[in-house]
């Protein structure tokens, strides 16, 4: 087996953590947050049910 000599000295890459945040601190006392992502804006919203549900 032979080692490409470009890559033989570099470390492997080492996967980050995904960020985890809290549906309690997005939306405090609200059922309804709007999220802005690439100009459009986006509702994403807690249901009677305690289920999440994301619409343009």
């Amino acid at each position: 087996m032979r080692l490409d000599p470009l890559t033989a000295d570099t470390p492997p890459e080492i996967p980050q953590a995904r960020q985890r945040l809290n549906s309690r601190l997005l939306f405090g006392t609200q059922n309804e947050i709007v999220i802005e992502h690439q100009g459009d804006e986006y509702r994403l919203r807690i249901t009677s049910n305690g289920k999440l549900i994301l619409t343009k």
